[in-house]
């Protein structure tokens, strides 16, 4: 049975954080609340425990995992990042948004999509996740909390937990952060093409 563990949302405690890094090193699966919804973590390199969050999620190996960074220095190791993207990503990061990217070898193929080589790119603003990245060291291999059936992402921490807390180490608990999902942006392609519109604002990515 995994822990409920509730954060201050704006200033939460480290000793909660570092046990949930310890948690994601050992190969365990963390429920997060990130600046748009509650999502699942695990390490970035742990295969089994991707398979155990693609079960929570009952989603197969097409699913597109993000990889959730600290900054932008991080994103350019995990992703080819030309002058103008970047400038755009600084403008827009963190926040509510997830950039589709050309993925470096640094990503394991098992997280790209299948023929295009581009991966999920995500930097939050949310202290906990923020402060989680930091102790981890690197990005966290991530998915939105939405669970088989339901309509829409998970809100309340401790029915999250009455509901997966069997199957995850820790739920970190940082209050309601929304239902609505992070705006998707496709830059492998020449121009940005929008996916998906959700939190993050477009008038940031001039779309």
């Amino acid at each position: 049975m995994g822990e409920l563990l509730v954060l201050h949302p704006k200033n939460p405690q480290l000793q909660f954080l570092k046990k949930a890094a310890d948690a994601l090193r050992a190969g365990e699966i963390i429920v997060y609340p990130t600046d748009s919804c509650y999502a699942l973590g695990c390490a970035l390199g742990d295969k089994d425990a991707m398979a155990r969050l693609a079960k929570i999620r009952e989603v197969d190996k097409h699913h597109h995992f993000t990889l959730v960074c600290r900054d932008l220095s991080e994103i350019a190791k995990y992703a080819k990042v030309s002058n103008s993207q970047y400038r755009l990503l600084k403008a827009a990061t963190p926040g509510a948004y997830t950039f589709i990217l050309e993925a470096t070898r640094e990503v394991p193929k098992r997280l790209m999509h299948e023929k295009r080589r581009t991966i999920g790119i995500r930097v939050p603003d949310h202290p906990i996740p923020r402060l989680l990245l930091q102790a981890l060291g690197e990005p966290l291999m991530s998915s939105t909390l939405l669970l088989p059936g339901e309509p829409y992402p998970l809100t309340d921490a401790e029915e999250i937990f009455e509901r997966i807390g069997r199957e995850v180490a820790y739920v970190l608990d940082g209050g309601n952060c929304g239902l609505e999902p992070t705006t998707i942006v496709d830059l492998s392609g020449d121009a940005p093409v929008l996916i998906r519109q959700g939190k993050g604002d477009l008038a940031l990515l001039g779309l």
